[in-house]
């Protein structure tokens, strides 16, 4: 079948910069699916995104679907003819439908007899007459919260459309996409090239934009070219280096089709302003990267990316440097305001201000969240003073000039202010740390006071919510309780604190008289607790682990943790499997006889067969084994030392009749199973594991 490659292009006014990548993603997933769906063959797929154009390219693209055989089955060979071999109704219904004749149609033999059949091979539609319907849904089907219209059209795009490209090889498929007729012409840059250019085959596209439009279609390469150019700016005009967010990154790719990086300065008394006010006032408004000296310290310059190349550079750095200068000097001037008034002065401050309307102010909450701060502080071994002191002092800077203005700096302006104040170096570390961890993978609190101040304020928000029955809901997450609860998890394990979520969770529901659930404390701990499957599924450790740890329910995270590696470590020995299936078969025996109501005290003098003396004798000397690990929380190395009853295990099973006779006898060898299982339950159920055969 004959290939040819294609491309479409639809361009637009100016896309949203964070929607820009999003939105080509979406696109070309789109029309990739649609083609799959169609049967049409095809090779790579390539995207391209700039501000003002959309484009998809697809590599050897077939001209058509595969012809597909065809089968319909009609009625049953017995009442597809009477007694005289003639066809009946049910017969030339059948054909008529298909709009052939009953001689045209073939016989089909099946174990349940004999079926008359159409067959026929579809022939495949023309890839041309296909595409701009694939095209269509890709695009109706993009991510886009709210549609406009532009002009008389009825069509609703992110943005205005103005032009669209559509070339199966060197020919236009005309056929109307979003209310245009396509082309063979894209447009250059805005300025450098305000003018239709031909695309002469799908693979002319992004060279023609770029050596006659100005543009660099690919999002790409665009980005690797603005990331060298402010590396190199930065090093060769100031011997320093430029700090790329990559967020920002991505963001000024979706604004430039011709990017230049150029840079500028501003005056060295915006210094003395915390650094992170700098950069937020650069990156937020203005989109700048700011640079550093090889000690890290920042200098009073940026880099900024226009999209033109100017015959006077100089004169567009002005204007930039006009532009970064009054935000700046508003970021001093809120610096200086703020800091003649002390955090603890603005605590009365926070009582108007509504946390949620059930559970009262921030003021209300702080109250709170300094009580269970102070109780957890003093579990973990730190200063209860120090916390109790940073919880009421941790939302102050929210009505702070800087951070009503700036609201990505709260807690990090706390921190500055704090200092500032004289207050003590952990209290003020603790009103940025008790944000952290802010998203998945980011630092958490370095001080214990942080810690306890950061998975206070997070249990408050869980227990209260869920007490007032607010608790997520599918994607609806406001309060976003399930990163409230990873972070805590996160905490408590890589930070390694004793602390019990069941007993912290009780102690926040304390502090609460509005609560209207019952049992909040025990729900919110279940509701955590199953956090721990996405936080393990990310570690590669399979569901099978986590479910047999959590059966146990443990509350202690960093017991959670422990038994959730040993048993993974478990997981991967030769006898995990027969000991899994062993521990099954014990599971049902069990609960069959009462389960609950069956010892694991085992008479000696009962025991009759070899096989179990020798099981009894080695479950007794593991016990003392493993017994003193288990409540050191040596998890791994029990586990590693009860592998070792895999031989006597299946020894019993294979040998022994559990259910014998004599009551004595056989309550004896329950207790014995009993005893058995109990032992791998103080880690996990490994029943629940993936068991042999």
């Amino acid at each position: 079948m004959a290939t040819q490659d294609f491309l479409v292009e639809l361009g637009t006014e100016e896309l949203p910069p964070k929607a820009l990548k999003p939105l080509s993603d979406a696109f070309t997933r789109g029309i990739a699916r649609g083609l799959e769906e169609a049967g049409i063959e095809f090779g790579k797929v390539e995207s391209f995104a700039a501000p003002r154009r959309l484009a998809v390219r697809i590599r050897d693209l077939a001209d058509a679907q595969p012809d597909k055989s065809v089968e319909k089955r009609g009625p049953a060979v017995k009442a597809a003819f009477d007694d005289a071999g003639n066809p009946t109704r049910a017969l030339t219904g059948f054909a008529t439908s298909l709009g052939v004749t009953p001689d045209q149609l073939d016989t089909l033999e099946t174990d349940k007899g004999a079926w008359v059949v159409y067959r026929t091979v579809e022939q495949g539609k023309p890839t041309v007459e296909l595409m701009p319907d694939l095209v269509e849904q890709s695009l109706a089907g993009l991510p886009i919260p709210k549609r406009m219209r532009w002009g008389a059209h009825r069509t609703e795009f992110v943005r205005p459309v103005h032009w669209v490209v559509l070339l199966f090889g060197n020919k236009v498929i005309d056929a109307p996409i979003m209310g245009l007729t396509p082309g063979n012409k894209t447009r250059g840059h805005r300025f450098h090239c305000p003018k239709s250019l031909i695309v002469p085959t799908p693979n002319d596209y992004e060279v023609v934009l770029k050596q006659e439009g100005y543009v660099i279609a690919d999002f790409a390469e665009r980005r690797e070219q603005i990331r060298a150019g402010v590396n190199e700016l930065a090093e060769k005009e100031a011997g320093g280096k430029a700090v790329i967010d990559e967020d920002l990154l991505d963001e000024v790719t979706a604004l430039n089709e011709w990017p230049v990086p150029l840079m500028g300065r501003f005056e060295e008394r915006f210094l003395e302003v915390p650094a992170e006010a700098l950069i937020s006032s650069m990156k937020e408004h203005q989109k700048y990267f700011h640079v550093v000296a090889a000690d890290g310290e920042m200098l009073p310059l940026f880099i900024t990316v226009a999209n033109i190349e100017s015959k006077d550079p100089s004169q567009v750095v002005s204007g930039n440097e006009k532009v970064i200068r009054p935000r700046l000097s508003d970021a001093a001037f809120f610096y200086e305001t703020d800091r003649k008034t002390k955090l603890e002065d603005r605590v009365d401050a926070l009582k108007p201000i509504v946390f949620q309307e059930k559970l009262g102010s921030i003021y209300d909450k702080s109250v709170r969240v300094a009580a269970l701060a102070k109780k957890i502080a003093d579990a973990i071994g730190s200063d209860p003073a120090l916390a109790e002191r940073a919880a009421m002092l941790a939302k102050t800077d929210l009505v702070t000039e800087m951070v009503l203005e700036f609201t990505d700096l709260q807690g990090i302006m706390g921190q500055y202010y704090a200092a500032n104040d004289g207050e003590p170096e952990d209290v003020a570390k603790a009103l940025n740390e008790q944000y952290m961890p802010r998203f998945a993978g980011d630092d958490l609190p370095t001080t214990l006071t942080g810690c306890a101040i950061a998975i206070a304020d997070r249990l408050d928000s869980l227990v209260g919510l869920f007490g007032i029955n607010q608790p997520p809901s599918g994607t609806r997450d406001p309060f976003a309780l399930r990163r409230a609860s990873l972070g805590v998890l996160r905490i408590i394990i890589e930070r390694e604190l004793p602390l019990d979520l069941q007993t912290c969770c009780q102690w926040a529901e304390e502090n609460f008289t509005v609560l209207t659930e019952q049992n909040t404390a025990s729900t919110v701990v279940d509701y955590m607790l199953e956090r721990f499957r996405a936080h393990y599924d990310e570690q590669g450790i399979g569901a099978e682990v986590y479910l047999a740890v959590h059966a146990r329910r443990p509350t202690r995270p960093l017991d959670f943790d422990r038994r959730v590696k040993a048993v993974e470590a478990f997981r991967q020995l030769p006898e995990a499997q027969a000991l899994a299936g062993a521990n099954k078969r014990v599971s049902n025996i069990l609960t069959k006889q009462g389960g609950d109501s069956i010892g694991e005290t085992v008479d000696a003098s009962l025991l009759q067969d070899s096989a179990e003396k020798a099981l009894a004798e080695q479950v007794e000397q593991q016990a003392a084994r493993v017994v003193p690990l288990f409540e050191n929380g040596d998890y791994a190395s029990a586990l590693s030392s009860l592998a070792s009853l895999r031989e006597p295990v299946d020894n019993f099973f294979d040998e022994v009749m559990v259910m014998a006779d004599d009551d004595a006898i056989r309550n004896n060898r329950l207790a014995l199973l009993n005893r058995l299982r109990n032992l791998f339950l103080r880690v996990a159920d490994i029943s629940l594991l993936p068991t042999a055969g």
